[in-house]
């Protein structure tokens, strides 16, 4: 789960990192207001949706005035902010952080991953803030400092220390080791799969402040943290992944042309893999769970079908806790429901896969039924580009 950076920066404020003084607004008249309760000049005025590049799409701008503050306001709350992080499409803006501007000095970046190579989460720093952190480590990868929260051991503070003395920190070690610590022991104590302070400042007074912040949590933790389950903002999700959520199904939108219905997580993605080996593009990933009902297929199959990018669908399913004739079921009578239009490969393999397949071809409709998962991504490729 995503959350806005407003909401983003009171957490890191709950753990102690410094962040400048702001307020969220959902109107012109909010804005200005905000802006004279902060009494400062110039302020920034900053669209809230959850992508980066905001600046660049024209979703942060400077106001030296209470007046530009609120025209700026007006300006931004309602547009569709493009960025290379919301595709073409954009994102509505619903929202906007009125925040103190700072005398900057310096600017860098720290973040907290989950490294899956170490399997631990990691420290990344690097004197490049403002940037794009992945264009600096293509270019300079020896410009990105490195740090391990080890298992049992957390983040040291001579971790941080040694990070500092990398930022080119030497006279506010203490302070930037501090906030590191903090960094990390919201991290974890938030169950999160992403810190992102980019960038991470320092003031011509010497202080440290996180100027903007980006966090991510892993859903499955969500049960222990109600307070930031609260924070979900459905507006930026993409409906047909909320839809697919209130049913128990994994659904993510990719922008292929092949529908995917699997059962599993790892088959999943291995069916997308056999998709991009035999040509085509995979549309979504949606693994329906290993023991889902017959209405769990047939919303399933519903969600996929309301992309209209879809052009053909692979049903890729292997029956153990979840049996194969239930899901042909499940299958045929979607479609007569729908009346789907797009060609469909079926895939079975595991209990009762024989009456499974015999409810297909038994159906009436115009299923095609594969051998293996080769031939599964061949001929749902052919059928796609057939289509098209």
């Amino acid at each position: 789960m995503k959350i806005h950076e407003y909401q983003a920066k009171a957490i890191l404020r709950r753990f102690g990192v410094a962040v400048p003084r702001g307020e969220v607004c959902f109107s012109p008249r909010e804005a200005s207001e905000a802006a004279s309760r902060l009494g400062a000049s110039p302020c920034v005025v900053k669209a809230q949706i959850h992508a980066g590049g905001r600046g660049k799409g024209g979703g942060v701008k400077l106001a030296r005035s209470v007046t530009e503050v609120e025209a700026l306001a007006r300006q931004i709350i309602g547009m569709t902010l493009v960025t290379p992080q919301t595709g073409p499409a954009g994102r509505r803006v619903r929202r906007i952080l009125v925040e103190e501007g700072l005398d900057i000095a310096r600017e860098m970046y720290l973040g907290v991953i989950i490294d899956r190579v170490q399997g631990m989460p990691m420290i990344i720093a690097s004197v490049e803030g403002g940037m794009d952190i992945e264009e600096v480590a293509r270019r300079s990868p020896e410009r990105i400092l490195r740090a391990p929260i080890r298992p049992g051991l957390g983040f040291r503070p001579f971790q941080a220390r040694k990070l500092a003395y990398g930022l080119g920190l030497e006279g506010a070690t203490d302070l930037a080791a501090r906030l590191m610590l903090a960094l990390a022991e919201a991290f974890e104590k938030t169950d999160a799969t992403l810190f992102e302070i980019n960038p991470m400042v320092v003031t011509h007074s010497g202080g440290l402040f996180a100027l903007d912040a980006k966090m991510d949590f892993d859903d499955n933790a969500l049960f222990r943290h109600p307070e930031i389950r609260e924070l979900r903002d459905q507006d930026e999700e993409e409906p047909l992944e909320v839809e697919a959520s209130s049913f128990g199904l994994s659904y993510i939108k990719l922008h292929g042309d092949v529908g995917c219905m699997v059962n599993g997580a790892g088959l999943a993605m291995a069916t997308m893999d056999m998709i991009q080996l035999a040509g085509g593009t995979p549309a979504n990933f949606l693994d329906v769970g290993g023991g889902a009902s017959t209405d769990q297929v047939s919303n399933a199959l519903r969600i996929l079908l309301s992309d209209p990018s879809v052009k053909a669908v692979l049903i890729n399913i292997f029956g153990g806790i979840m049996r194969c004739d239930v899901v042909a079921q499940g299958v045929v009578d979607s479609a007569f429901r729908m009346g789907v239009k797009v060609p469909m490969v079926v895939r079975l393999e595991g209990t009762n896969v024989e009456e499974g397949r015999g409810i297909l071809l038994g159906s009436g409709l115009n299923f095609t039924v594969a051998d293996g998962m080769q031939d599964a991504a061949r001929k749902v490729v052919a059928l796609a580009k057939g289509s098209a």
